[in-house]
Parts: structure tokens; sequence; C-alpha cells
């Protein structure tokens, strides 16, 4: 059965959830949900209608999934408990420390219409979250390290371009070189968050804004920068066009562990990406879950799930049969 998804917002993540579906050949577009004008709105995919995101709930029965494409700062708190009443969901919401407060508020939602709903899809929280789950089982007696960068992070980017007077931004999240490369070689030093990385900025103000107020506020905001040494650079249009329309990322999760009566062996778990572009790579991942959450939903598991919930099996469009054989 082909599972029929709808996108929630045609951004750079929605546009690449469309690019992933056609890479998929059990699922399909359609529908696609805008707050813009919907006739404004060109996406790829022929004879899918763009509507208005007012509408979505009465088109309820068209859609097996729906996928957030918003972004965590102020769309997905609201945006994903109010659709879990309607729809079987799922979004890429990356606040980590807000996690907790976000799976409760979908879960509620979720449970009491009988949906399933899948919170924090895409690469960090998600490919790196099921990373940190392996590590953690298999060196019991270790430590995490998580590093990302450098590329873009849509979420920060996000964060900055919602600030009064700003017109377009771009965050770069960079490791610190010196740490990465302790943790390779086996050690376990414990380091702050602003050992680990630095955050830079590229920022286009509006006409007369107040750009010092701007990189205040960005300096301070709690769970983006605040813990950070981060730098802002203000830009023109046309630097911010010419330098910075790619959304490249990646990163890396490493577990530095022991084992032994001892503990005389040390070992390293090391997880990378290395990605050309953040939102299709993320929207990959998203897709993916998709397809797991119309699969819990089928069996009668529903409420809120994260990617440390859902059966590796049920994530891929092969068989369990295939997947023993190609993939064991």
């Amino acid at each position: 059965m082909t599972i029929r998804v709808g996108i929630m917002g045609y951004g750079n993540l929605g546009r690449g959830v469309e690019c992933a579906l056609k890479q998929n050949p059990d699922m399909e577009l359609t529908a696609v949900f805008t707050r813009r004008d919907p006739g404004s709105v060109k996406i790829l995919t022929e004879g899918v209608n763009v509507y208005p995101a007012k509408d979505a709930k009465d088109l309820a029965d068209q859609v097996d999934v729906l996928i957030l494409c918003g972004g965590s700062a102020t769309d997905l708190p609201e945006q994903t408990p109010e659709y879990a009443k309607y729809f079987n969901v799922v979004d890429s919401f990356d606040t980590h420390a807000k996690i907790p407060e976000h799976f409760a508020a979908v879960d509620k939602a979720a449970r009491e219409a009988g949906n399933t709903a899948v919170i924090s899809a895409g690469w960090d929280p998600g490919m790196f979250s099921l990373n940190r789950l392996y590590g953690n089982a298999v060196l019991p007696d270790g430590k995490d390290y998580t590093f990302w960068g450098r590329g873009v992070s849509q979420g920060h980017s996000d964060a900055i371009r919602r600030i009064a007077g700003v017109k377009d931004a771009r965050q770069y999240t960079i490791p610190v070189e010196s740490a990465l490369e302790a943790i390779r070689s086996g050690e376990t030093p414990e380091l702050t968050t602003r050992q680990k990385h630095t955050r830079e900025c590229f920022v286009v103000a509006g006409e007369g804004a107040d750009k010092a107020a701007i990189e205040k506020e960005i300096v301070t905001m709690p769970n983006y920068f605040a813990d950070y040494d981060t730098t802002v650079h203000f830009i023109s249009q046309e630097e911010m066009e010419r330098d910075h329309r790619s959304l490249p990322h990646g990163g890396f999760v490493i577990r530095s562990g022991k084992t032994g009566w001892d503990l005389e062996h040390n070992h390293v778990i090391e997880y990378s990406l290395k990605l050309d572009s953040n939102p299709e790579f993320t929207s990959s991942v998203i897709v993916a879950c998709a397809r797991a959450a119309y699969r819990m939903k089928q069996e009668g598991m529903t409420g809120c799930k994260t990617i440390l919930d859902l059966p590796p099996a049920y994530l891929s469009s092969k068989s369990g049969e295939e997947l023993r054989k190609e993939l064991l």
C-alpha cells in the first residue's frame, strides 16, 4: 500500500521532503499546506495541490502522515500537538533542552486522538541520538562526545531570522579542533559547551535596524547562543547570496570507553556525517520516520515516539526477508 504524505510548510525542509519522497516508491505526496498564498507556491510534483494551512484538518482523510516542516523556535511547539489531533505526524524539533516537554505535549494530543507522532527526527536529534544509544549500550564504561559542523544550522539560523530587524541570516557551527583530536586519541576530558564549539553568524539587517541590539539578542539567546563563543558579522544581502547560499553541515558522535576485568582495553566508536545539504539529508531521515509512524499506527501503537522508540526495520521500505538477506 502506498503511504500518502502531506507536507506542512514549503521552505528548505519542505522541498527536501518532496525530493526524498521521489526516491521512495512506497510513498507519495498528496498535499502541500502553506501559510503563504497557495498560488505563489510552486512545487516540483505534478498533479499535487497546494492548500492554505488553515484547511489542513479538512483534508485529513487524504493524508496518512503529515510531515511538519516548520521551525523549532516557535512553529513546532504549537503545530505538532495541534496537528497530532487530526493526523499521524512527524517533525524535526531540535531544541534538545525542550524535547521532554515537547514530547509530553505531543504525546497527550496524539494519544487522545488515537494517532501516532514521531518528534525530533533528523540527524541530531535523530541519527546521532541512535549512535549515542548504541555507544552507551555497547560501552557502558565510557563517555559520549558530540561535535557539529563546520556547517549551517537551520534551527539556529531560523532563530536569528525571527529577531526584529533581521532580514536574513546564516549560522555556522564550528568544532574546536583541539578538543576533537584529543578525544579521537582516546582521552576523556570533561568539556564545557564552550570548549567544544564556536558559533559564527552572518546577518543581513533591515534598513535602520539597531545592529547592536540585534547582536546582543543573538549572543544572549538561551538554548542557542548564550553558552558559546559567538561571533556576529553584518553583511549585505548580495554578500549573503554570493557566499552563503548552500546549506552544508555534518558532525561526529564519539564514544570512548573501556572493557576488560580491570578496564585495561580502550575503544573508540566514531560515527560521522558530511552533508552537502543539511535540509535534504534531514528530510530524508524524516521521510523514513514517516514510514515507521505509518506502520506503527497500522499495528495500533499510538502516542508520541522518538527515533529511539522506532524498530529499525520499520524505517526501511524493504521486507524483513530482504533486510536479513542484504543487510544483516
